[in-house]
């Protein structure tokens, strides 16, 4: 039985691999660089800023995903109200954060950054976070329209949720030389 699983697990490794190949350069940017502030691998800061704009951004970045920590012990088992307000709450202003750096420019891409950042018991709780962060007012019209847009029915009204894990975290990759490579 156990070898049956390795092919679907493999194959739901490609899946996502190729979900986030089809996301724009910067979008794809982003996520690693999140995945590495969030999950804190490597150093963030000297790895990924180009100029100060952007080193304050990873230190802001850094500020309010502590409370990653935090999110992730609040994480509802049900839908009782009394524990989604200390959940949403938080997630909601992380998620705001995210989305007003313009680079998650979909449902699609928050989706699959969120559910490698808190896992994939969150995935329940994505739609209404997306939606409530991407109609604050702190985005601009247009990015507002163009996330809301973003999230199809399906997502919006799903019945229920894998508790697959994702398999595929993407990280930085080094450039080689291939003027460098020998014959």
């Amino acid at each position: 039985m156990a070898a049956r699983a390795k092919p679907a697990e493999g194959a739901m490794t490609l899946a996502e691999m190729k979900e986030f190949a089809g996301f724009a350069a910067g979008t794809q940017r982003y996520v690693r660089r999140s995945l590495d502030v969030g999950l804190e691998r490597d150093d963030a800061l000297s790895r990924w800023s180009r100029d100060v704009v952007e080193a304050a951004s990873i230190r802001a970045q850094a500020r309010i995903y502590e409370r990653l920590k935090d999110i992730r012990t609040l994480l509802p088992n049900d839908s009782d109200l009394g524990a989604i307000e200390p959940f949403m709450a938080p997630l909601v202003t992380l998620s705001a954060f995210d989305l007003g750096q313009g680079r998650l420019t979909s449902f699609s891409a928050y989706r699959f950054l969120y559910e490698r950042l808190l896992g994939a018991e969150v995935r329940p709780w994505l739609p209404a976070a997306f939606c409530s962060a991407s109609a604050l007012p702190h985005l601009h019209p247009d990015l507002r329209r163009k996330l809301l847009q973003s999230i199809s029915e399906a997502a919006a009204t799903a019945s229920g949720w894998s508790n697959r894990q994702p398999s595929f975290f993407p990280q930085w990759v080094e450039k080689i030389d291939t003027n460098a490579l020998p014959n």
